[in-house]
C-alpha cells in the first residue's frame, strides 16, 4: 500500500508534493507538476505526411524505421527554459524531446505562439518533438483533474499551428488521463471519441495514447484494450505509451508488458516517462533500456530538471546544467543502452530522403534487374493463407494479415491468431487493403504456377507507381522449388541513395503451430544490415535471425515479420537474396 500524491503550490511559488490518501498499490501520480489545410479521412488515395505505422515500428516522414531516446521537458512550468533545454537535450545526442503542455484546465494555457516557437526550437536542434497535455493527469481520481475532452479541444485549437508539421511532431493526447478505479470502459470510448475528433479535425498526425493508473497500467486496461481504440482511428495511426514506475521494479515484468503488448496488438509501444527510482521506490531502469533496445520501442526519460523536492532524484541535470548530470541523468544518457549509445538521428534531418510513398518495383530474387509487371499478390501463393476462404489477406501497411470471419469492426482474435475486420482493412488507403482473389480456384491455380518456379513476386492489387527519385521494391523468396511457395518471403519495404530497408515474412502454411524458428540470407553485392527489430539477427553476412519470446510460436496461417535497415551501393537497386532455414521448408 502506497501514498498518493497531489502537486500543490507552496506560497514560494515552487511546486511540491503532499500525501493525500491510500492507493490500492505503488502507483505513480505526478512526478512534477501543480506543478483545416485539409482532411484526409477517408481518402484512399492520398499519402499521409509525417510519422506512420508500420506494425510495431514507428516510420518517420522517409519511411524510414524511427526509435524514440530522449526525454521529457516541463515546459508548462518552466517556459523562460525551454529555449536553451531544446539546445541542451540535443547536445546529449537525444532525438526526441516530450513537451508538457496546459489546456487551461489546471495551469496556465499554452499558446499557439508558445506550441509554434517549441516546435521550430526542436526543428532546429533536430529533434521530433512529442507534444502532450498534462492538465487531465488523474482524472476521475484526482479531482483537481480536467477532462480528456477538453484537453481534445485544445489540439483541435491548435490545428492552424500543427498542420504541416506531421514529419516534426507527434501529438500525445494527454498525459496520464485517468488514475485508479476508473472503468476500462472509460479509458476506451473516451479515447474513441478523441480521436474521432481529432481526426475530423484534418490532424493526421501520429497519435499517442497514455496508459491508464496514472500511465502506469497495472490493471492492464491499456494492454488488453490497445486495439479497440486504435480502431477508432480512420488512418490508422496511433500508437500507446506506458510510463514506467515503481509497478516496474524487474526485467521479468517490464519484459511481460512489452511483448505481451506487442503480440496481442501489433501496434507500436514506447516508455513515454520512467525513472530510476520514484519517491524512493527502486525502478528498474537498466531493464527498461535494455529492454527497449531489444524490441526496437522508445523510451523517454522523465525529466530535464525542475522536479520538486520528494522527487529530486527524478533531474536530469542538476539545477538545468547540462554539464552537470544527474546519477539518474548519467545512466540515461552515458549508460549501457542509454541515449548517446542507442539514439539515431530522424531521417527527415539526414540525407536520406526516400518516401513511403514512393514508387514501387517488382524485383525478382534471381535477377538483380526490375521488372515491370506485377504477378499475384502472395496470398494467392497457397489456399490456406487465411482463415477466410478464397485466400485473402489484409495488407495492413506493408504487413498481411488474415481477414476475421466473425469479427466486423477493427482487430480480432480468430483461431489463436490476430485478424483484422473486412469493413476495417477495407477502408485503408491503397495501396493497402485487402488482397489476394476471392475465389479459391484462383488462389489454387496461382498456387500451381507460383510453385514452378525458385522466387515468388508479389505485391498488392493495386495499381504501382513509378518514380526517378526513389523506388520501393518488393519481392519474395523460398529455400527450394519444392517448398511450399511463399514460406518465407525477404522484402525490401523501402530504399534510397545508399541505403534500404527490408523484412523477412515467415508464414506457417501447415496444419499445426511452428514453435520457434530461425532463418538466414547473405548478400552478394555488398549490402549490410545496420540495424534490425522483432528478431534476434547475428553474423556480418550470411545473417541469421531468430525468434523473440514472444513470436516465436506461429500458429498455421500465420505470419510473423522481422524487418531490418542497411547500406548499399549508392547506385544499385537494393538487392533480394534467397531466405533459407527448415522453416521455409
Amino acid at each position: 500500500m502506497a501514498k498518493s500524491f497531489l502537486d500543490v503550490f507552496s506560497n514560494d511559488g515552487v511546486f511540491t508534493k503532499r500525501s493525500t490518501r491510500k492507493l490500492p498499490m505503488n502507483m505513480k501520480k505526478f512526478l512534477f507538476n501543480a506543478a483545416v489545410a485539409f482532411s484526409l479521412i477517408g481518402t484512399a488515395t492520398a499519402a499521409l505526411a509525417g510519422f506512420k505505422i508500420s506494425g510495431t515500428q514507428l516510420l518517420d516522414g522517409n519511411g524510414n524505421p524511427f526509435i524514440m531516446r530522449g526525454v521529457n521537458h516541463p515546459h508548462a512550468w518552466y517556459t523562460s527554459r525551454t529555449q536553451q533545454a531544446l539546445a541542451d537535450i540535443a547536445s546529449v545526442k537525444a532525438n526526441t524531446v516530450r513537451v508538457v503542455l496546459a489546456d487551461g484546465q489546471q495551469w496556465t494555457r499554452t499558446t499557439a505562439t508558445e506550441v509554434a516557437n517549441i516546435i521550430n526550437w526542436a526543428k532546429q536542434n533536430k529533434l521530433i518533438v512529442v507534444l502532450e497535455v498534462h492538465d487531465v493527469t488523474g482524472s476521475g481520481e484526482q479531482a483537481s483533474a480536467g477532462t480528456l475532452y477538453n484537453a481534445t479541444t485544445y489540439w483541435l485549437d491548435m490545428a492552424a499551428t500543427l498542420q504541416g508539421q506531421e514529419d516534426y511532431v507527434l501529438i500525445n493526447i494527454a498525459n496520464e488521463p485517468y488514475g485508479n478505479g476508473v472503468p476500462a470502459s472509460t479509458w476506451v470510448d473516451q479515447h474513441k471519441q478523441a480521436i474521432q475528433r481529432i481526426r475530423t479535425a484534418g490532424l493526421t498526425h501520429t497519435l499517442i495514447v497514455d496508459a491508464a493508473n496514472w500511465g502506469q497500467d497495472w490493471e492492464e486496461i491499456m494492454l488488453n484494450n490497445a486495439s479497440s481504440v486504435a480502431a477508432a482511428d480512420t488512418l490508422k495511426n496511433t500508437l500507446f505509451s506506458v510510463h514506467m514506475y515503481q509497478v516496474y521494479q524487474s526485467r521479468s515484468t517490464v519484459e511481460s508488458y512489452v511483448t505481451r503488448f506487442m503480440q496481442t496488438h501489433n501496434l507500436p509501444l514506447i516508455v513515454g516517462e520512467f525513472g530510476a527510482d520514484h519517491y524512493g521506490e527502486f525502478v528498474d531502469a537498466d531493464s527498461i533500456m535494455a529492454v527497449a533496445q531489444q524490441y526496437n520501442i522508445g523510451y523517454l526519460g522523465w525529466s530535464w530538471s525542475g522536479n520538486s523536492s520528494n522527487v529530486a532524484s527524478l533531474d536530469i541535470t542538476n539545477n538545468w546544467n547540462v554539464n552537470s548530470l544527474s546519477t539518474w541523468g548519467n545512466r540515461l544518457i552515458n549508460g549501457t543502452n542509454g541515449i548517446k549509445a542507442t539514439a539515431q538521428l530522424a531521417s527527415v534531418y539526414g540525407s536520406a530522403s526516400s518516401s513511403s510513398s514512393s514508387s514501387s518495383s517488382v524485383v525478382s530474387s534471381s535477377s538483380s534487374s526490375a521488372v515491370s509487371s506485377v504477378v499475384s499478390s502472395s496470398s494467392a501463393s497457397s489456399s490456406s493463407v487465411s482463415s477466410v476462404s478464397g485466400g485473402q489477406q489484409c495488407n495492413w501497411y506493408g504487413t498481411r494479415y488474415p481477414l476475421c470471419v466473425t469479427t466486423s469492426n477493427g482487430w480480432g482474435w480468430e483461431n489463436n491468431q490476430s485478424c483484422i475486420a473486412r469493413a476495417t482493412c477495407s477502408a485503408q488507403p491503397a495501396p493497402w487493403g485487402i488482397v489476394g482473389d476471392s475465389s479459391s480456384s484462383v488462389a489454387s491455380s496461382s498456387s500451381s504456377v507460383v510453385s514452378s518456379t525458385s522466387s515468388v513476386i508479389s505485391s498488392s492489387s493495386s495499381s504501382i507507381r513509378s518514380s526517378s527519385s526513389s523506388s520501393s521494391s518488393i519481392a519474395s523468396s523460398v529455400a527450394s522449388s519444392a517448398a511450399p511457395a511463399g514460406n518465407c518471403q525477404y522484402v525490401v519495404t523501402n530504399q534510397w541513395g545508399d541505403g534500404f530497408t527490408g523484412a523477412v515474412r515467415i508464414t506457417n502454411r501447415g496444419s499445426s503451430a511452428i514453435n520457434g524458428w530461425s532463418v538466414s540470407w547473405s548478400y552478394s553485392d555488398g549490402s549490410r544490415l545496420t540495424n534490425s527489430w522483432n528478431a534476434n539477427v547475428t553474423g556480418t553476412n550470411p545473417y541469421t535471425a531468430t525468434h523473440l519470446s514472444w513470436n516465436g510460436s506461429i500458429q498455421p496461417g500465420q505470419t510473423v515479420e522481422l524487418g531490418f535497415q542497411g547500406t548499399k551501393s549508392a547506385n544499385q537497386a537494393a538487392s533480394v537474396p534467397v531466405v533459407t532455414g527448415s522453416v521455409c521448408n
